[in-house]
């Protein structure tokens, strides 16, 4: 597999126009692109592995995230990442200034009263949307060694809500806390959370469904994109989006209180019938508050099908594994897993358990094969360089850096918190780019100006120190032992030694063969690091080769 291809510019790559998918589980490529099923991986556990596993659950893999994990065993890493308690963030905070709705700053603006209408409230939203999105991406920066934020990620892209439609602040931060509560809980209560989630009622207009006039569009997704897809098994009709809108007449949102209620008067209480699909179910039309005993009826229809937990088994795929699953991954991988989706009544956590322990995930044939989302580049690339924000008390600047780096991401496709259509990003279904739909002639280039820039000089005052990042390696005056410790952390490709040996003579030794240049330059600033000039010789020399190393093609790849 030439992984370096991936990466070739060409006008196959351009950003293609955005369509909701009609998702198939496998496509023309060969029958196995890689061997093995769910059994347990019983091969080596190395770094190899250990940083394989956590660049793909976690953002980026710091030195000691990899030295930690290096000390536990392949089960244990695993149970670690998926079983960690999940603890509530505290909730973002006033960082602009002047609020009309009177939270001060420094305060969290998530509990107070609905902002104005008119163009005062809009302005106040976009700076609460803004706010909660910086305050998004510097949970990914600072995540615990957890699955929980990479999961998060996963159910934003799949259960989508768009800033710009939902515009209240208030309401897209609760769907981000539904989302990360129960990023590795009960996919069942999920659905039904998000159902009935206020932004989530905005955004697809179900907070406007009425028994006079049913509203499609929440009960069309509910089926397409968040159950059971499109896949060739997948048979509702249209029928059943009616029934499904039907069942969900009455739901309405109290702006003041951010809450979800039901009002029994625009609820249609007739009976709902359902095609062969769904073995041709009826939900009893109830009255009264008894109305909302209809959502768990039809849930309950719509989680009896196996094409539900193969589409949801098929995304996760998608997301940690690679963007083809050919007829032996559907065989030996989707099939078990939605299997042990279903006889684990859609707990998350046994799958992903099962998924990252399995010998198809290890298999060397899907490692370093994904080109990184903007979000694992930008992120990752902070984690892996500890790259240095301001203080927590210094929440306006703190905010302010997260929100730069999160505004990058979003100049390169992938703008948290408003993805460009219900489907969510394209390169998690657009067939048949997928992920290479990241890489283009605008995207690339940004990449490699933003890693350039925060090598070199300051972006907004943030910056990779190179002398810090190198000191955290195992031998530093090493030049050898240095390039390969700093491409553990930063590629996912093997590495030949020739080219060890090229990188360590081309940046370390400037040229020379003499191992011992490089080591005499290390010691002389570690020995006295306030000699500038000795200083400046390492700290130049380490810049060019991490900036040589991000400017590569295989640090595109996770």
């Amino acid at each position: 597999m030439d992984r370096r291809a991936f990466l070739k510019l060409s006008n196959d790559r351009q950003q293609p126009s955005q369509s909701i998918p009609a998702a198939s589980p496998a496509s023309s490529a060969p029958a196995a692109r890689v061997g093995g099923g769910i059994n347990p991986y019983a091969g080596p556990w190395g770094s190899e592995q250990v940083t394989h596993l956590l660049k793909r659950t976690m953002f980026g893999a710091t030195r000691a995230d990899i030295n930690y994990f290096k000390g536990l065993s392949m089960d244990a890493a695993v149970d670690l990442l998926v079983n960690a308690a999940y603890v509530a963030p505290a909730p973002p905070v006033n960082n602009y200034g002047t609020d009309v709705t009177n939270i001060a700053s420094g305060a969290t603006w998530v509990h107070s009263s609905q902002p104005p209408t008119g163009d005062a409230g809009d302005s106040l939203n976009d700076l609460r949307n803004k706010s909660w999105k910086a305050w998004w991406f510097g949970l990914m920066v600072n995540q615990g060694r957890s699955l929980n934020e990479k999961m998060t990620l996963f159910w934003h892209n799949h259960f989508v809500t768009e800033t710009m439609t939902v515009k209240d602040g208030r309401l897209a931060w609760l769907t981000n806390d539904t989302l990360r509560r129960n990023a590795l809980g009960n996919f069942k209560t999920l659905t039904r959370e998000i159902t009935l989630d206020p932004g989530m009622l905005v955004y697809l207009n179900g907070y406007l469904n009425s028994k006079e006039a049913a509203d499609e569009n929440y009960a069309r997704e509910l089926q397409e994109l968040f159950t059971v897809g499109k896949g060739p098994d997948s048979h509702y009709t249209e029928d059943d989006v009616r029934a499904a809108a039907r069942v969900l007449t009455g739901y309405r949102v109290n702006f003041d209180t951010c809450t979800t209620y039901f009002q029994t008067t625009e609820h249609d209480s007739d009976n709902k019938q359902f095609s062969d699909f769904y073995s041709a179910k009826i939900i009893s039309g109830q009255t009264g508050p008894s109305g909302q005993n209809e959502l768990d009826a039809l849930l309950e229809i719509i989680f009896a099908q196996v094409e539900c937990a193969k589409f949801i088994c098929r995304k996760l795929y998608r997301f940690f594994v690679y963007y083809i699953i050919d007829d032996a991954a559907e065989k030996n991988v989707i099939a078990p897993l939605a299997t042990l989706f279903i006889n684990s009544n859609y707990e998350i956590k046994p799958v992903l358990s099962a998924l990252f322990k399995s010998e198809h995930f290890f298999d060397p044939g899907n490692m370093s094969c994904l080109i990184k989302s903007p979000i694992d580049f930008v992120v990752g690339m902070c984690r892996e360089f500890n790259i240095q924000f301001p203080n927590a008390s210094d929440y306006t600047n703190l905010y302010s850096a997260w929100d730069v780096l999160r505004d990058q991401a979003a100049t390169m496709l992938q703008d948290i918190g408003s993805p460009p259509l219900v489907a969510g990003w394209a390169a998690y279904y657009q067939e048949p780019q997928y992920h290479e739909i990241w890489i283009n002639n605008d995207t690339l280039p940004k990449r490699n100006k933003l890693s350039d820039t925060l090598s070199i000089s300051k972006f907004n005052g943030l910056f990779i120190d190179a002398l810090a990042f190198a000191a955290q390696q195992s031998d530093p005056g090493n030049a050898a032992q240095l390039i390969t410790d700093s491409l553990e952390v930063l590629f996912r490709m093997p590495v030949s030694d020739d080219t060890k040996t090229f990188l360590a003579s081309t940046y370390l030794l400037g040229g020379q063969t003499d191992p011992n240049y490089w080591t005499n330059a290390w010691t002389a600033y570690t020995s006295n690091p306030g000699d500038a000039m000795a200083k400046k010789i390492v700290n130049d020399k380490l810049t060019a080769l991490y900036k040589g190393l991000m400017d590569l093609s295989e640090y595109q790849l996770s």
